[in-house]
């Protein structure tokens, strides 16, 4: 895949990436649903919609200012947006699907 261009200008992508990366920071691990819901409450004006955010979490991660996790119990998956600085066993979603090994 090629790398992510936004097409916002600088100082707005910057406002709404600075937005996002503090709400992932304090609430998460967070899903998109409930990244978008947050992001609906602070009120970002420079997000079109939710296929906008989701564009711009997958830019930050190109740039490793979030990552994405797999909570995995059961049949069942769930993606987390967490930032690189949260421990994995101080997280309550993410504690059972953080582990890697085989």
């Amino acid at each position: 895949m090629k790398p992510i261009e936004l097409k916002t200008p600088p100082e707005q992508t910057q406002t709404i990436t600075r937005v996002i990366f503090d709400i992932v920071k304090e609430h998460g691990p967070l899903t998109v649903a409930e990244t978008w819901e947050r992001v609906q409450q602070a009120g970002v004006s420079g997000l079109t919609g939710k296929s906008h955010m989701k564009i711009v979490l997958r830019w930050m991660r190109e740039r490793q200012k979030l990552r994405l996790i797999c909570n995995h119990v059961g049949p069942h998956k769930q993606f987390l947006y967490t930032t690189w600085f949260t421990k994995p066993s101080n997280s309550k979603q993410a504690k059972s699907g953080n582990d890697l090994s085989p």
